[in-house]
């Protein structure tokens, strides 16, 4: 395998890379040229579904909202990675298996932590 085949691989990457930013720059500046701009009072003021807006728009949520989240994405992410390491056990062995047991018991440890802290309730 020659070295231009070796830089084949990272010549691809960075012209993804390139693309990546260079599309939405383009599609943005060119959108701000093409669209029409004509801003007056009833166009700029807070629109909330046809009715006017009653309060402060900047209201507080408890954090448990938040922090229910962050549980929610943490297993989620954990079954992202449940689902390619079921698919590959038998590759893996024994040793797969212990690690996914280990991935599986900080995961159960932090949920205990959360449940004794008691970020799952709703007081």
């Amino acid at each position: 395998m020659g070295l231009s085949a070796y830089y084949d691989n990272y010549i691809i990457v960075l012209i993804f890379l390139i693309l990546g930013i260079l599309l939405p720059v383009v599609a943005l500046t060119f959108g701000r040229f093409v669209r029409p701009k004509n801003p007056y009072a009833e166009k700029v003021t807070t629109y909330e579904s046809g009715i006017q807006p009653k309060g402060d728009a900047q209201v507080r949520y408890h954090v448990a909202y938040y922090l229910v989240a962050l549980e929610f994405i943490i297993f989620d992410v954990e079954t992202v990675f449940l689902f390619p390491w079921a698919v590959a056990l038998d590759q893996l062995g024994w040793y797969g298996l212990n690690i996914m047991l280990i991935f599986l018991t900080i995961l159960v440890l932090g949920l205990a932590y959360s449940w004794k802290k008691r970020v799952l309730e709703w007081n």
